[in-house]
């Protein structure tokens, strides 16, 4: 093979399809965009909801409800999945970045340690929050508790 015998391979170099450039062209006189009116004219774009003028469903629906967007979530961890995490995954403590680092919690969540369940790891804690419940049964082990 030799350079003057180089080509792309077969299909893979289309033509740019001219648009409104007569009608020899096979794309003349209406330019693709169909008959006349509000679609054919030039910045035309459906919006999002839009349903032809008719009033839109988000419209025609009842507002209902209320979002507080001051809410702070948690991920909870109840003291006995507690202990059977320490045993899996071998935490030296109960972190937010040892969850995290064994893919259990994203990097932006909260970590909430609640009271069902039994404890019988002694390992510190470092949370964002926890129950009162939780906080005596882990410092009746003699562990510590952080709240981070």
């Amino acid at each position: 093979m030799e350079l003057h015998q180089l080509q792309p391979a077969p299909g893979s170099v289309k033509k740019t399809k001219r648009i409104g450039r007569g009608e020899g062209s096979g794309h003349g006189k209406t330019a693709t965009r169909g008959g006349k009116g509000q679609t054919a004219r030039t910045g035309s774009s459906d919006k999002k909801g839009f349903e032809g003028g008719q009033m839109p469903i988000q419209r025609r629906m009842p507002k209902r409800g209320f979002k507080n967007h001051f809410r702070v979530s948690y991920k909870v961890f109840n003291l006995g999945q507690v202990d059977e995490l320490v045993e899996k995954y071998e935490m030296k403590e109960f972190s937010v970045e040892e969850l995290y680092i064994n893919g259990l919690i994203n990097r932006t969540d909260k970590v909430k340690v609640l009271g069902n369940g039994e404890l019988k790891a002694k390992i510190p804690f470092r949370v964002n929050a926890i129950s009162g419940k939780a906080k005596t049964a882990i410092e009746a082990l003699g562990s510590a508790v952080e709240l981070v």
